[in-house]
């Protein structure tokens, strides 16, 4: 398939809403197209000064319009895809393009390793003391939580290439378990460079039982 492309260094995940400011007479010409046509894109992530996967998306709204032409626009997140081939330049079009293979993306995961990748996320937020707004295991997924729970953009980039959902919870389970040990480490040595310099109470040791 080929769709037009809007390369971006940003990762967005499936379901997602995708806020763009539209500055550029390449992509004031593509989101018109879209208007016109009810066209979607592909915002392949721009990484390592290459791309190989991204994400299609739909314009939803233009919230709003500039003198100049510039828009803002939300779109929505759809289908990730692989990038196959890329033009700089469609033919009789400003914007770029290639074919796209999307991937077969499987909701294979139990309730069970949701729940326990959620309850590890809620951990995550109470070590750093930040509000979690509680969520329902059916409800959650991978890609639900996935900008929120300290994942590098590497790592964002990773998941989205994983096609199973049993997969991608393993590898944010192992990340949140990672950096929940790290956490859990910094506030141990906060609470004892916290006593340093407070008067301390030592039991008395019983010289009886010493040996020499």
């Amino acid at each position: 398939m080929i769709l037009p492309l809007f390369p971006l260094q940003s990762v967005f995940f499936p379901g997602e809403t995708v806020p763009l400011h539209i500055f550029e007479e390449r992509y004031k010409q593509l989101i018109n197209d879209c208007r016109e046509e009810a066209l979607t894109f592909g915002i392949p992530v721009y990484i390592n000064d290459s791309i190989a996967f991204g994400t299609e998306v739909q314009l939803v709204e233009v919230v709003n319009t500039y003198e100049g032409g510039e828009m803002d626009v939300v779109c929505v997140a759809r289908q990730v895809f692989k990038v196959l081939s890329f033009e700089n330049q469609l033919e009789d079009k400003l914007y770029a393009g290639g074919e796209v293979q999307f991937l077969d993306m499987q909701n294979d995961a139990d309730e069970k390793l949701r729940n326990e990748v959620l309850e590890k996320v809620e951990k995550l937020y109470e070590l750093m003391d930040v509000p979690f707004t509680k969520t329902s295991p059916k409800q959650f997924n991978s890609f639900s939580l996935a900008h929120k729970m300290g994942l590098s953009f590497e790592q964002e980039y990773r998941l989205l290439q994983i096609p199973k959902e049993t997969d991608r919870l393993l590898y944010i389970k192992n990340h949140l378990d990672t950096t929940t040990e790290v956490l859990e480490s910094v506030n141990r040595t906060k609470a004892v460079i916290k006593m340093n310099g407070h008067f301390k109470n030592f039991d008395p040791l019983d010289f009886k039982d010493f040996k020499v």
